[in-house]
C-alpha cells in the first residue's frame, strides 16, 4: 500500500473544506500527514524549581494558598496573581489577561501551571493552567507536539487526526533503509521513529527518533546526488589530458612566489581530474586573496601542454580585463597565446579575436558572457573555468561547456561556503578548498565607527594619500533617494572632491559606460586618481596593491559576504591596510554584522556566522537553485550526519548488485521511477 496515493480526505472528519485547508499546509495524502512533523514541543513534565534556570520554561504542581487577586489596566488588560505551595516552596503565579480563571481557581485547590520562571522573584508567569484531575491527567508529564497550523486547521484537531492516521495506517509505513545501515547505526525502525516524532515518550526517545529520520532524509537525498554523479561520469567520455609533470613543475618554479601547501594540494586534485577520462566537474573555493587565479593559470597551462584551448568566463568586464592581464603575464612568456573577448570590443577587434579562437591560434580566451554567444566557436576546447560561478545561471554555464566536446569544468568562487552547504548544493561536484593564505598577506585592520566620526575619517584618508597611498570609499546608492536615507556615491564624490583637494577623487558606478569605467579604473590603478568613490562594482576582482584604505559608508546595508569581498580589495600590497565600516545600524542583525566583521578576517568563519544569522536559503540567495528544503535536517546541526549519509550513499551506488539485492532493489526502483535510469549496474 502506497500511503502517498491515499488522499487525506479518506480519514474520518476530513471533508471537502478540511481537505482544502490541509492542502494549503501541503498535506494532501496520508503520507504527507504522517510526515508533517512538529516544529517544537510543549514540555508538561514537572520541573525541579531548585535546578531551573532563570527565564526557563517550567511546569509546576501546587496548592493554591489564599484567594487570587486581580488588577485591571483598562477594560481588557488584567493581571491576576496567587500564591502557590509547591512542595513547601511558596511561589507567586501571575496570569496576564486571563481573568476568566478567577472563578475557577480557589484556595486549597491543586493546580498545574506552565510558564516562564523568574528565579529572583520566585514567580511563574503562567501560559497554560490545568485545573481538575482529568485535565491534569491529560497533559501532565507529556511532551505535546506543536505544529504550524492556520486557517481552518486547529492544533488539537490536527493532533487527533495524525493519531488516527497512525492507528489506521501505521503498519503500512514502509522501511526505506537497508537493514545493514539500520544495524550499523542502531537506528530506530522507521514506523516507530515517525510515531515517536509526533508523540515522544521523553527527550531521549525523541532524540533517537529524530536521529533516525534525519539520517534517512539526508541519505535519500545524497543517494540521488551520488546516482547523478555516477551517471554523469559514466555516460560522458571526458578528455584524458596528457602533459609532462616536469613541464608543469618548471612553470610553478618560475613563479615569483612559492605556492602555499593548500594551493599545491588543490593543483594536485585538479591535475589528477584532468588526466582522468572522466569529465572534471570541480568547485574551487578560497578566501579573498588566497591565490585561486594562479591555480587557474597552472590548470590552463597543463591544458595547453596537452594540445587544448582553455576558456575563463567572469561576470564583469573589469574583472575580465584584470584576469586577461594577469594570465597574459604568467602564460605568454611560455608561448601561450591569451586573448580577451568582451561585449564592448569594436567590430574589427572582435572579428580578429573570433578568428583566432576558431582557428585554434588563441590558446586561452578570457571573457564575459560574450564567450557563450553563437559566434564563438572553439577549435579544441579542453578546459572551462568559471570565476564567481554563482553569478552565472545554470543555462549560461551549460552553454559554455557545450562549446567543446565534454571539456573539463572548474568552477571558482571567492565566497566561501560551509562544507555542509557545499556538498549539499554542489553535490554533483568535487570540492577543492584553499584554506591557507599566501605568506606576507597582511590581515586588514577593521573598525566600526558611527557617522558622527566622518570628519575624522576624511582626515585619515587625507593622511594616507599624503603618504602616497590610495583609498576606496564605497556606498550603496548612485543618486539621492527619497525613500532611503543612505549616503549616495554622487554626493560623496562631490563632498570629497572639495574636502580632500588637491587629492584627485574619481567616481565609478554601474550606470557609466564601459569606456568610462575602464578609464576611471586605469587612472586609479596608475595612482593618478588617489580616492575612488564607488558602488559595489569593485566588489569582486579589482586589484590595486597600492590601495590601503577601504571605507564602506552605510555598511549595515551590506551583507557579510559583500563586506568581506569589499575588504579584500585592500591589503594586497604587503603593507598595513585598514577597513572602516561607517554605520548606525537600527537592527540587532545590523549590529551583529558589524561586530563579526571587526572580530575576524577569515572568510570561512564569516560564512559560518552568516549562515547562522540568515539560514541556508538567504545565505545562498533567493535565485540559488538546488538547495533542498528538508523536513527535519538542519545543515548546521546535522553536518556530521550529512557526511556519513553521503559516504554511505556513494558506497551503495557503486555496489554491483545494487539493482538486484533484495535490500537495495527498492532504492534502485525509486531512482529509476524518478527518471534517473539511463544506466544499469549489471
Amino acid at each position: 500500500m502506497n500511503l502517498a496515493d491515499i488522499p487525506v480526505t479518506t480519514l474520518p472528519g476530513v471533508g471537502e473544506r478540511k481537505g482544502e485547508a490541509l492542502a494549503e499546509l501541503g498535506i494532501r495524502s496520508v503520507a504527507d500527514l504522517l510526515e508533517y512533523y512538529p516544529h517544537r514541543y510543549e514540555d508538561y513534565r514537572l520541573s525541579d524549581l531548585a535546578a531551573a534556570e532563570n527565564g526557563s520554561k517550567v511546569t509546576v504542581r501546587g496548592i493554591v494558598r489564599g484567594q487570587p487577586g486581580i488588577r485591571w489596566f483598562g477594560k481588557k488588560r488584567s493581571r491576576m496573581a496567587a500564591r502557590l505551595d509547591v512542595d513547601g516552596l511558596f511561589i507567586r503565579v501571575a496570569w496576564f489577561n486571563q481573568a476568566f480563571l478567577k472563578d475557577r481557581i480557589r484556595p486549597g485547590q491543586t493546580i498545574v501551571v506552565s510558564g516562564r520562571w523568574d528565579r529572583h522573584r520566585l514567580e511563574v508567569t503562567a501560559e497554560r493552567t490545568f485545573i481538575g484531575e482529568e485535565e491534569q491527567k491529560k497533559h501532565l508529564g507529556r511532551l505535546e507536539p506543536v505544529y504550524s497550523v492556520g486557517g481552518n486547521v486547529k492544533m488539537q484537531w490536527l493532533r487527533k487526526l495524525i493519531y488516527e492516521a497512525f492507528v489506521r495506517y501505521g503498519k503500512e509505513i514502509p522501511e526505506m533503509l537497508p537493514e545493514e545501515l539500520i544495524r550499523r547505526y542502531r537506528l530506530m525502525p522507521r514506523a516507530r521513529a515517525m510515531y515517536t516524532l509526533h508523540f515522544p515518550r521523553g527527550t531521549e526517545d525523541g532524540r533517537l527518533a529524530r536521529r533516525r529520520m534525519v539520517y534517512e532524509e539526508l541519505f535519500l537525498y545524497e543517494l540521488k546526488i551520488m546516482w547523478l554523479r555516477r551517471l554523469q561520469r559514466t555516460s560522458v567520455q571526458g578528455i584524458a589530458h596528457s602533459f609532462d609533470d616536469a613541464d608543469v613543475e618548471a612553470f610553478i618554479n618560475d613563479l615569483s612566489f612559492p605556492l602555499t601547501g593548500a594551493q599545491r594540494r588543490v593543483v594536485g586534485e585538479i591535475l589528477g581530474d584532468m588526466r582522468s577520462s572522466v569529465q572534471m566537474n570541480r568547485l574551487l573555493q578560497g578566501d579573498v586573496g588566497s591565490g585561486k587565479t594562479v591555480v587557474a593559470a597552472i590548470a590552463l597551462y597543463a591544458n595547453w601542454l596537452s594540445g587544448h584551448q582553455g576558456a575563463l568566463m567572469v561576470p564583469t568586464e573589469i574583472l575580465a580585463e584584470q584576469h586577461f592581464r594577469s594570465l597574459r603575464d604568467l602564460l605568454e612568456p611560455r608561448g601561450v597565446r591569451v586573448v580577451l573577448l568582451t561585449g564592448h570590443q569594436g567590430a574589427r577587434e572582435r572579428r580578429d579575436v573570433l578568428g583566432q579562437i576558431g582557428m585554434g591560434l588563441a590558446d586561452v580566451v578570457v571573457g564575459t558572457h560574450a564567450l557563450i554567444q553563437d559566434a564563438v566557436s572553439f577549435r579544441r576546447l579542453g578546459l572551462v573555468i568559471m570565476d564567481e560561478q554563482h553569478r552565472f545561471g545554470v543555462r549560461q554555464r551549460a552553454l559554455l561547456r557545450e562549446k567543446g566536446e565534454a571539456p573539463d569544468v572548474l568552477h571558482m568562487t571567492a565566497t566561501p561556503i560551509p562544507r555542509t552547504l557545499a556538498i549539499t548544493v554542489f553535490g554533483e561536484m568535487d570540492v577543492s578548498t584553499i584554506d591557507e593564505m599566501p605568506a606576507g598577506r597582511q590581515p586588514v585592520d577593521t573598525y566600526w565607527v558611527k557617522k558622527d566620526t566622518w570628519p575624522r575619517i576624511i582626515r585619515f584618508i587625507a593622511r594616507e594619500c599624503a603618504s602616497g597611498r590610495q583609498a576606496y570609499v564605497i556606498c550603496p546608492l548612485i543618486e539621492e533617494s527619497e525613500k532611503l536615507d543612505l549616503q549616495n556615491a554622487q554626493e560623496l564624490y562631490e563632498q570629497l572632491t572639495v574636502r580632500l583637494a588637491p587629492v584627485r577623487v574619481g567616481l565609478l558606478h554601474g550606470r557609466m559606460s564601459q569606456a568610462e569605467k575602464e578609464e576611471v579604473m586605469r587612472l586609479f590603478a596608475e595612482n593618478v586618481v588617489q580616492v575612488l568613490v564607488s558602488t559595489t562594482v569593485v566588489e569582486v576582482g579589482v586589484n590595486v596593491p597600492n590601495a590601503t584604505v577601504m571605507v564602506v559608508y552605510d555598511a549595515d546595508r551590506f551583507g557579510l559576504a559583500q563586506l568581506h569581498q569589499l575588504r579584500g580589495r585592500v591589503g594586497r600590497g604587503g603593507g598595513a591596510s585598514t577597513c572602516v565600516l561607517v554605520a548606525d545600524p537600527k537592527s540587532e542583525h545590523g549590529v551583529e554584522r558589524m561586530r563579526i566583521m571587526t572580530e575576524t578576517t577569515d572568510g570561512f568563519e564569516i560564512s559560518r556566522r552568516d549562515l547562522e544569522l540568515r539560514g541556508p536559503g538567504d545565505f545562498l540567495g533567493v535565485k540559488q537553485s538546488g538547495l533542498p528544503e528538508f523536513k527535519l535536517a538542519d545543515l548546521q546541526e546535522d553536518g556530521r550526519i550529512l557526511e556519513v549519509a553521503r559516504a554511505d550513499a556513494a558506497s551503495l551506488v557503486e555496489r554491483p548488485d545494487f539493482a538486484r539485492h533484495p535490500e537495495t532493489a527498492p532504492l534502485y526502483g525509486m531512482l529509476t521511477n524518478l527518471g534517473l535510469d539511463r544506466i544499469t549496474f549489471d
